[in-house]
């Protein structure tokens, strides 16, 4: 392995024997790696503070023995995003970002596209003046548009009747076939999604354009609550797997399922 030098956030990290840890980066360069971090929990000055979740750091790692994990040689602070840390709400949307781009990213695939936009969502989240739903929004929205698996939000994924008309002002949400259905196709669920035609429209501007300008935008409590049922859904189920931290998430918020 060629030296690796980057920018990276800390999405994962677990304990392997009594003094390592093995971390799960997102790379700025090389997309997601994982590493060994020798002796990472016995040493008070190598890697002190450094290895937080969420964090970004500026790493160098290098080849390790054999076929095992590249090594963490050095790893320096860049931005502790700190705040997120002391909110267990704010824990559990940085952690579930970070699962679903764990779950998504294969090993070593550049995405610098996706690593800015999970770089502004936490830095969103550390400064805590935008709302950590609506940057929960922002981010599956933009992550299911680079993953390939963007809803169809245009028009009914049955009968292909436009949204502007459709009667009345809700669609149900069919999210085996990706995207908005009618009433007529898709009768209502009590338990089911579903999204007002005011919440569909805010859903395609944040999912494009300038990220700060995407982040500004308001969402009443009713449209929050319904994207993030449909998003809750949606993304777990095109990305192949329910990932264990929205149990947690949906928990703490207790309003949602």
């Amino acid at each position: 392995m060629t030296p690796l030098a980057t920018s990276a956030i800390l999405l994962r990290r677990r304990d392997y024997g009594d003094y390592d840890l093995i971390v799960t980066f997102f790379t700025q360069s090389q997309g997601k790696v994982t590493l060994m971090a020798k002796a990472a929990k016995k040493s008070a000055r190598r890697f002190a503070g450094v290895l937080e979740l969420f964090s970004e750091v500026d790493i160098i790692a290098t080849s390790g023995r054999r076929s095992g994990l590249p090594v963490l040689q050095e790893a320096a602070l860049k931005h502790p995003f700190a705040q997120i840390r002391v909110l267990p709400t704010r824990i559990a949307y940085a952690s579930y970002w970070s699962e679903l781009v764990d779950v998504w990213m294969e090993d070593r695939v550049t995405q610098t596209e996706l690593y800015r936009l999970l770089l502004h969502v936490l830095r969103e989240l550390d400064q805590g003046v935008t709302s950590e739903a609506v940057l929960s929004v922002l981010f599956q929205m933009r992550l299911l548009r680079i993953s390939g698996h963007s809803p169809n939000l245009k028009l009914c994924g049955i009968c292909r009747k436009a949204v502007d008309a459709v009667r009345p002002n809700v669609l149900g949400v069919d999210v085996a076939k990706g995207g908005i259905a009618c009433l007529g196709c898709l009768p209502p669920s009590p338990d089911g999604p579903h999204l007002s035609k005011g919440t569909i429209k805010q859903l395609q501007w944040i999912a494009d354009g300038d990220l700060p300008r995407a982040t500004r935008i308001r969402f009443s409590p009713v449209a929050i609550s319904e994207a993030l049922r449909f998003l809750e859904s949606f993304v777990p189920y095109h990305l192949g797997r329910q990932p264990r931290s929205l149990g947690v998430l949906r928990q703490l918020r207790g309003s949602l399922p």
